[in-house]
């Protein structure tokens, strides 16, 4: 069942509904928060909209970064497993 959840990101109130834990919500509408408050600081003239739209850039941009990160990570586990298996599947071969 939908759950609504009122949380306020740069001074506006918001009712978010959705299936999420509440304090997940709220962590999440304080992130997006503190990092339009964070670009405010850095541009004194920017609109709403546009902190807005370059909050969301950023995060796409971090969300982007760990992705690809996790598939480094992968490929490198992969890489490694076969090296073992390698390894393994030699020394049991050579004791045949």
């Amino acid at each position: 069942m939908s759950k609504a959840f009122d949380v306020e990101i740069y001074g506006q109130r918001y009712t978010i509904r959705g299936e999420g834990e509440e304090a997940y919500v709220k962590e999440l509408a304080r992130r997006v928060d503190e990092q339009m408050r964070m670009l405010a600081a850095k541009m004194k003239l920017a609109s709403p909209t546009k902190l807005a739209v370059l909050t969301a850039l950023n995060l796409a941009h971090e969300c982007s970064m760990i992705g690809k990160q996790q598939q480094e990570s992968q490929e490198e586990m992969d890489r490694r497993a076969g090296g073992l298996i390698e390894s393994i599947e030699e020394t049991l071969g050579g004791k045949r």
